[in-house]
């Protein structure tokens, strides 16, 4: 089992940045592929942003690209995505998610653990 726990969540305005925060315990943190997904209400879970564990190889939605940063910490066992330029489109629940598998890291399937979710706001 591992364990994830995020946080950095809030109310922010357009423009604006946040930073959020998964951490991780129960098995070898270095060993899994770590992902971001967002749930707007109504809407499905989407693929935000995914850190492999092999290379530590990132990918992103077309929709972040050259806005969110995935980076991993093995030594913390914790991985951040940090968000700037965020926009009204961005709020949602941003969930972290682990797998053991490094490719095809963009899909909900891969993906064996969850945490709770965290809520971004983001004002006009």
């Amino acid at each position: 089992q591992v364990q994830l726990v995020e946080s950095g969540g809030g109310l922010v305005q357009a423009g604006g940045s946040l930073r959020l925060s998964c951490a991780a315990s129960g098995r070898t943190f270095s060993r899994y592929s770590m992902g971001w997904f967002r749930q707007a209400p109504g809407k499905e879970r989407d693929f935000v942003a995914a850190i492999s564990w092999i290379n530590g190889r990132t990918i992103y939605a077309d929709s972040v690209k050259g806005r969110f940063t995935i980076s991993r910490d093995n030594a913390r066992e914790t991985v951040y995505l940090q968000m700037n330029s965020l926009k009204p489109d961005d709020t949602a629940v941003y969930y972290c998610a682990a797998s053991p598998r490094a490719s095809s890291i963009d899909y909900t399937s891969q993906f064996d653990y969850w945490g709770q979710g965290t809520q971004v706001t983001v004002s006009s």
